[in-house]
């Protein structure tokens, strides 16, 4: 596997070796002890996995205090916009974000350390979308900034006409530089 720094530090994109033949193909998709040897020792206890449709727009999330995850990310069918906006206060990337396409194609994995809020926004008719996280869901500590933040400025890609989002998303709140979200 390969182990590329984004420009925000902690937050990693990882390309598996695939080894594809007329049969399809294969490749190792988590391995402890070589991702510990890049990111660090994390602890991961639950894979989630969900199925989206066409412009869904899932985000931005995150978890507060003692509840916030990290999260290792893929996609096993079809593409979508993966975005990770730094939460760290102290961090001298507070409040900037990273954007990456994940696909069944490219096989890309991402890696968004504690801190972090996370989104994505499908490109593709469907994606099946699989993440490992180093937490439980607390919904007590689950909290979201708004997809369209300005302050932000993430370019999903696609008109607003085109998204689909739950009710809580549409209605989170905008991203303030004097909160200390962690």
């Amino acid at each position: 596997m390969n182990y590329k720094q984004t420009e925000i530090d902690g937050v990693w994109v990882i390309e598996p070796t695939v080894f594809r033949d007329a049969r399809g193909y294969f490749m190792e998709a988590f391995k402890k002890e070589e991702f510990d040897a890049h990111i660090g020792e994390v602890n991961f206890i639950q894979d989630n996995e969900s199925k989206s449709s066409m412009g869904v727009l899932r985000g931005l999330h995150y978890q507060q205090g003692e509840y916030s995850q990290a999260k290792l990310v893929r996609v096993i069918y079809g593409r979508v916009l993966d975005v990770a906006v730094d939460l760290r206060h102290n961090s001298p990337t507070f409040g900037r974000h990273v954007s990456i396409e994940l696909n069944d194609e490219n096989k890309r994995q991402f890696f968004i350390p504690r801190g972090f809020a996370h989104g994505f926004l499908v490109l593709s008719d469907e994606a099946t979308f699989m993440y490992k996280v180093d937490n439980v869901y607390a919904p007590q500590s689950e909290a979201s900034l708004r997809y369209n933040d300005p302050a932000i400025g993430i370019d999903w890609g696609m008109g607003e006409e085109q998204l689909l989002l739950s009710a809580k998303d549409q209605a989170a709140p905008l991203f303030d530089k004097e909160k200390r979200y962690f």
